[in-house]
């Protein structure tokens, strides 16, 4: 059932929508949308479709007040911010300021920047995530919820880690995705542009775009329109603060405004920065994946009905997607209020192939259920799977990797949706857990160790 309003493009889009045939959402997308709400694994999504030069904003479910988001309501845009990030540095490239293979410790003479061999970090290491640097700082202190994790990491931090920190093979050599590198490529900026990167971000990209609803402070969102956040349990949780690591995901933004620098970067709103998104859209070098490339944080993923450019964000309370077909004539923004994937809903309306996966129900157990399942799982020779409890969350951590949060959608049955594996509890004759099967490209059983 077609949802009330779905095809009603909101406030200034209507005279897009209406002077033109308005872009449609895909019928199998909002099929999906509609099941993972109805399951209450998507609390209230907007999405932008832009098609042709043409836009259109889809609202879906309920915000905490009730109301349906509309197209100035404010989301968290996680790691998309880094697009913007990327936008800024291709802009001094454009304006001559900068080359992209100057050593970022040019333009801090103030840090000791980690090199090997000889061979220092350039700017472009950094915006195609080839740096060398760890995906997080290690002085940066998690708590196990990712409350607010990045509000008391400061310059003073960051310093300290990168004076101590040692790399592991020669910069550029490979990709590994580091929030650390993109930090440190957006303080750069901010200090060669000047003002620091709040300032330069709004001066450069935000301002020239009409971006008048994005920020980078939740204080910062005018008047009531702030969406409220949760995890991916549909717990509310509350919104995240950034100072040094804010150009690797601070920015807050709108579906209004998400819109236009979608069409800029697609080519349909022009502006001046079109030269300095195309430099960054290019794709420069391969990623772990197969089939994908990055450029200055835009990646490129070739699928079977064409190349689709794309980033995609998650905080601790909203996750988000932007991305357009390579030849720029569809493109799409999905923001959402909970810490839930929605990569396969962006990409199916870029590329009609993509399979969408089904809903995920979720269930709540009780704490003694989940406490039975607590210990270590022998998956290889010194590989363990140790599942541990706080409070009435459940945790997987497999040997080199970080803790990661369990969703049950049965009792012995839990998932990591985001990347598409499932964890079975077996239990033996008397009832106790006596092992798991970890689902990933196969079943992996593991027994259970005696400690």
């Amino acid at each position: 059932m077609r949802r009330t309003g779905i095809a009603i493009a909101l406030g200034c889009l209507a005279i897009q929508a209406y002077a033109a045939q308005a872009p449609v959402l895909p019928a199998k997308v909002e099929r999906a949308i509609e099941a993972r709400l109805e399951v209450g694994q998507y609390s209230a999504l907007a999405i932008v479709v832009v098609e042709d030069g043409q836009a259109a904003i889809y609202p879906f479910g309920k915000l905490g007040n009730g109301e349906v988001p509309a197209a100035d309501t404010v989301f968290e845009i996680g790691s998309i911010t880094k697009t913007m990030t990327a936008t800024l540095l291709a802009d001094e490239v454009r304006r001559g300021k900068l080359k992209l293979d100057a050593p970022v410790a040019s333009l801090l003479p103030g840090f000791r920047i980690p090199s090997h061999a000889g061979k220092a970090i350039t700017l472009e290491d950094l915006a195609t995530q080839r740096s060398g640097l760890p995906r997080l700082p290690a002085n940066l202190k998690l708590s196990p919820e990712l409350t607010d994790p990045y509000a008391k990491y400061g310059v003073a931090q960051l310093k300290q880690f990168l004076a101590g920190y040692a790399l592991q093979d020669d910069p550029g050599a490979h990709y590994e995705y580091s929030n650390t590198g993109f930090g440190l490529l957006g303080y750069a900026l901010g200090e060669k542009v000047g003002h620091g990167y709040a300032a330069a971000v709004k001066a450069r990209v935000l301002d020239p775009l009409g971006m008048r609803d994005t920020v980078l402070a939740p204080e910062k969102v005018h008047g009531g329109k702030l969406a409220d956040g949760h995890d991916n349990q549909g717990r509310p949780v509350p919104h995240w603060h950034f100072q040094v690591l804010a150009p690797t995901g601070g920015v807050l933004s709108s579906a209004r405004d998400m819109q236009r620098y979608l069409q800029a970067n697609m080519g349909s709103l022009k502006t001046p920065l079109y030269p300095a998104m195309q430099l960054a859209q290019q794709a420069r070098a391969d990623m772990a994946s197969a089939g994908q490339r990055i450029g200055l944080a835009w990646m490129t993923q070739h699928t079977r009905d064409g190349d689709v450019v794309w980033h995609n964000g998650m905080t601790g309370g909203f996750a988000s997607f932007i991305g357009f077909t390579q030849d720029r004539k569809r493109g799409v923004v999905v923001l959402g209020n909970r810490s839930e994937p929605m990569d396969d809903i962006g990409m199916a309306v870029l590329a009609p192939s993509t399979e969408l996966a089904p809903p995920h129900l979720r269930v709540t157990l009780p704490v003694g259920t989940l406490e039975e399942y607590v210990g270590r799982y022998e998956l290889a020779k010194d590989v363990i799977a140790t599942i541990s409890r706080r409070g009435d969350r459940l945790f997987v951590q497999v040997t080199g990797q970080d803790a990661a949060e369990l969703s049950a959608s049965a009792r012995d049955e839990f998932h990591l949706w985001s990347i598409g594996v499932g964890i079975s509890f077996q239990r033996g004759a008397d009832g106790k857990v006596r092992g798991l099967v970890l689902h990933q490209h196969g079943d992996h059983p593991a027994p259970r160790m005696v400690d």
